[in-house]
Formats: C-alpha cells, structure tokens, sequence
C-alpha cells in the first residue's frame, strides 16, 4: 500500500503549485459533505466547501505527519469540517485507508480550542505542504496574542 507521502502532494508553495482537497476527494463525496453542512450549520454552498475544503486540508496534512508530534490543531471553524469527515465513517474509513496506510487517524477535539499558536502553525504546516489556505477560516485563533494577524511573531 502507497504511504501518505506517494499520494499526497507535495510541493513549495513558493515554486510549485497549491493543491486542493477537491483534488482527492470524489465528486460525490464532495456534494454530499457540503450538503451535510448546509443541513447542520447556517451555511451556504461556497461557505461550506470552504470549510470542508480546510478539514481535509487539515486531516491529510495531519496524515502525511502521522508519528511526528507536531501538535496540529484546527481552528474551530474548521474542526466543523474535520467533524463533518470523521462522522461520515465509512467514507473516513477509506479515506484513512487511502492516505494513511489504514492506520485510524483519531481526532481530539479539545486541540481547537487551544490558544498557544499551534493553530496558525497547522495553517502554515498545511501552506508549506502545498495545500490551499483560507486564513479567515483559521482566524478564530487569531485571540491569541502572538498570533494576531500583522504580527510577525508566529
């Protein structure tokens, strides 16, 4: 079986080009994630693919660094996505299969309320992996002092 690191992509995103999760994620599955969070949250089509797009983003990304203990967290806006995934079981069981060599990648949830700047870490992490980034939808870890938008401290 391929590892995370053969499958997914890898590039600079200051030379090569970014990715998106709708690059590994099948159309239909695609559809019916962004229609369960507009069934679950007041969100129109464009804003829940933005945070389903950042979920993947966030789970692959955690993936491909599975045993590196880098202390990956979502913001809250996209842990509504990693949850969105991870409840759709049997499509998480094959997307953990596809990408993480069957390993079950388990998600702690409390890590997205943490305010010690590992949030903005995780979005420069998936950045430096080649993934898009929608900075507004981390911005809710924004509260923490060192990671306040204009501060180059992070």
């Amino acid at each position: 079986m391929a590892t995370a690191s053969e499958l997914l992509p890898t590039t600079d995103p200051a030379t090569g080009p970014v990715h998106s999760a709708r690059e590994v994620v099948p159309a239909e599955l695609w559809d019916k994630q962004v229609g369960l969070l507009m069934r679950d949250y007041p969100y129109d089509s464009i804003m829940a693919a933005r945070v389903l797009g950042q979920g993947y983003a966030y789970l692959l990304t955690a993936m491909q660094h599975r045993g590196e203990a880098l202390g990956l967290a979502p913001s809250k806006l996209v842990d509504i996505g990693v949850h969105t995934i991870i409840l759709d079981t049997v499509a998480y069981a094959e997307l953990c299969d596809r990408f993480n060599g069957g390993h079950f990648l388990h998600h702690v949830p409390k890590v997205a309320m943490k305010s010690d700047g590992s949030v903005m870490k995780t979005a420069h992490r998936i950045a430096a992996d080649g993934w898009e980034v929608d900075l507004s939808l981390w911005a809710d870890a924004a509260e923490c002092g060192p990671c306040h938008p204009g501060n180059d401290s992070h």
